[in-house]
C-alpha cells in the first residue's frame, strides 16, 4: 500500500515537469465565415524535434491527428486517416510554419492543438489550443468588471471577482496585475496570491485570492479576447478583511468595498445582497475556491508523508 502514495507523488511531479514546457498558441478563438481562409499558429517550437503535429477535436469528440509539419521546411507528413487531411496545408509565416485552411467549411469548426516530442526527452508537449468558430455572427468584445468578493470561511484573506460578459465567441483568457510602489503594473508574485477561473453560459469569471499583506494593494484584471483586450481595475485600494463571519444583512457596506466605476452599486443594493443573484454566484465561486485549497493541502501533506517514510524506513520500498 505504501507504493500507492509514492506512485501518486511521481505522477504529480511528472505532470508538473510537463506543464513547465509547453507550446504557445496565441489565439484562443478564430472566427471565420464559410469559404474564408485561416491559419493556426504554434510558437516556441524550438524545443521540439523535426515535426509539429496538429490535432483536431470537435465538440463531444476525441482528439484526432490531422497531419505533421516539418518545422524546418514545411513538408507535410500524412497517412493518419483523417477524413479532412486534404483540406489542410502548411504556410510559412516568418520563422514558423503554420497549419492552413484555404477554404473554411462548416464541418471544420473544432479546436486545433499543436504538439511535438520534447527534444531530448520522451514525452509530448502541447499547445493550449485554438478554437475555430464558423459563423456569420460578428465578434463582440467583452464587458469586464471587478468586484470585491466576501471572504467567507477564509480567515485573514480576501478575494476579487473579475467577470467578463456579453462577448462572442465566449472564450477569454484572464490575467491579474498588481500596482507596484513606482506606479507600474506587474503580475502578482506573492505566495499567498492565487487565481481560479470558472465558466458558465454567457460569462466567465476569475477569482484572485490575496492574503492580508496584499489588503492595501490595487489590482487590475485584464481579459484577452479575439475582439481585443479589455480591462477593469479596482476603484481604490482593496480593504483589509474584517472578521471571517459574514456581515449582518442590515449593516451598510463600507465605502472601500465599492466596485469599479463601470457598474456602480450604492449602499441600498448592498442591503439586499441575499436577494441578488450575483451575490449567490459569488458564494458558489468562493465555495469552489475553498475546495481547491483543501485538495492542494491534502496533496502537499501526502507528499511530505511519503518523503518522511522514505527517509526513516527506506527498506519498505
Amino acid at each position: 500500500m505504501l507504493f500507492l502514495p509514492a506512485a501518486a507523488l511521481c505522477c504529480l511531479c511528472s505532470a508538473l515537469v510537463a506543464m513547465a514546457a509547453q507550446l504557445h498558441q496565441e489565439d484562443l478563438t478564430l472566427t471565420r465565415r464559410s469559404g474564408g481562409s485561416i491559419s493556426f499558429s504554434c510558437r516556441d517550437t524550438h524545443q521540439c524535434g523535426s515535426y509539429i503535429y496538429w490535432y483536431q477535436k470537435k465538440q463531444g469528440g476525441t482528439f484526432r491527428v490531422i497531419l505533421g509539419i516539418n518545422k524546418n521546411n514545411g513538408n507535410i507528413a500524412k497517412g493518419y486517416n483523417h477524413p479532412q487531411e486534404n483540406d489542410f496545408s502548411s504556410v510559412n509565416k516568418g520563422k514558423d510554419w503554420e497549419l492552413e485552411l484555404k477554404q473554411v467549411k462548416v464541418d471544420h469548426a473544432a479546436s486545433y492543438y499543436c504538439t511535438c516530442w520534447k527534444s531530448g526527452y520522451w514525452y509530448y508537449i502541447f499547445g493550449s489550443g485554438t478554437e475555430l468558430v464558423v459563423t456569420d455572427e460578428p465578434v463582440l468584445k467583452p464587458v469586464v468588471s471587478v468586484y470585491p468578493a466576501a471572504s467567507r470561511g477564509l480567515e485573514a484573506s480576501g478575494s476579487l471577482l473579475c467577470v467578463a460578459s456579453h462577448m462572442f465567441p465566449p472564450r477569454v483568457r484572464f490575467s491579474w496585475k498588481v500596482q507596484k510602489e513606482d506606479g507600474s503594473w506587474a503580475k502578482p508574485s506573492r505566495p499567498e496570491e492565487e487565481q481560479l477561473e470558472l465558466e458558465e453560459s454567457g460569462r466567465s469569471a476569475s477569482i484572485l485570492l490575496h492574503g492580508p499583506q496584499s489588503s492595501t494593494a490595487k489590482y487590475r484584471c485584464e481579459v484577452q479576447h479575439e475582439g481585443g483586450a479589455a480591462e477593469a481595475r479596482t476603484a481604490q485600494e482593496v480593504p483589509a478583511p474584517a472578521a471571517s463571519c459574514p456581515p449582518e444583512r442590515e449593516a451598510a457596506a463600507p465605502a472601500a468595498l465599492q466596485p469599479t466605476d463601470e457598474l456602480p452599486l450604492d449602499r441600498d443594493r448592498d442591503r439586499d445582497r441575499e436577494q441578488n443573484p450575483l451575490e449567490q454566484q459569488r458564494v458558489k465561486l468562493l465555495c469552489v475556491c475553498s475546495t481547491v485549497l483543501i485538495v492542494k493541502s491534502l496533496v502537499y501533506c501526502c507528499g511530505l508523508s511519503v518523503l518522511r517514510i522514505l527517509r526513516t524506513e527506506p527498506h519498505l520500498f
